[in-house]
C-alpha cells in the first residue's frame, strides 16, 4: 500500500512550524536541529497541541484585554494610561493579527504626531503643553470632586479668604 498512513504516522509540519515525525513528536526540524529552549521553546511546546493553542489564545486574549481596558480607564488621569494600552496591544499582538495591525497603526500615528510636534516652533510646543496640563488639572479636579466629594476650588477660596 503506497498511500499515506493515518493514526498520527503522517509526516509534515504542524501549524506552529514544528516538524512532525513518524510518531507525531516535535523534535526539531528535518535537518536534525535542536528545539529552541527557554520561553520560546516552552511556547512552541504549548502551541504544538490544539488544546495548547486554544488555551494560549484565551489566556493572551484575557490578559491583553484586561490591560487595554484598564489602560483606557486610566487615560483621562495623569499617568501611564496610554502606555498600558500599548502594552496590552503588544500582548494581544503575540497571538492576534488584528492586534498586530492596530499596534503598528498606533505606533505610526504616535510617531507622526511627535515628528509634527518636533517641527513646530517653541510657541506651539508651549501651547500644547499648557493645554495638556490644563486638561489633566481639570480631570484631576473632577475625579477628586466625584470620588471624594471635595471641591478643590471651594477649598482654595476658603483658604485664601
Amino acid at each position: 500500500m503506497d498511500g499515506p498512513t493515518y493514526c498520527g504516522q503522517l509526516q509534515g509540519v504542524r501549524p506552529g512550524g514544528a516538524q512532525v515525525g513518524v510518531t507525531g513528536d516535535t523534535r526539531g526540524d528535518a535537518a536534525g536541529g535542536s528545539k529552541p529552549e527557554g520561553f520560546k521553546g516552552w511556547l512552541e511546546g504549548v502551541r504544538a497541541t490544539r488544546t495548547g493553542r486554544l488555551t494560549l489564545k484565551i489566556v493572551i486574549g484575557v490578559v491583553g484585554a484586561a490591560l487595554v481596558i484598564g489602560g483606557l480607564l486610566l487615560v483621562p488621569l495623569p499617568g501611564p494610561g496610554w502606555l498600558i494600552v500599548f502594552a496590552g496591544l503588544a500582548v494581544l499582538a503575540t497571538e492576534f493579527e488584528w492586534a498586530h495591525r492596530l499596534l503598528e497603526f498606533a505606533k505610526k500615528t504616535l510617531s507622526s504626531w511627535t515628528d509634527w510636534l518636533k517641527r513646530q516652533g517653541w510657541l506651539v510646543r508651549i501651547l500644547v503643553g499648557v493645554v495638556t496640563l490644563a486638561a489633566a488639572a481639570v480631570l484631576v479636579w473632577f475625579m477628586i470632586k466625584i470620588s471624594l466629594g471635595i471641591d478643590l476650588i471651594e477649598e482654595a477660596r476658603r483658604f485664601v479668604t
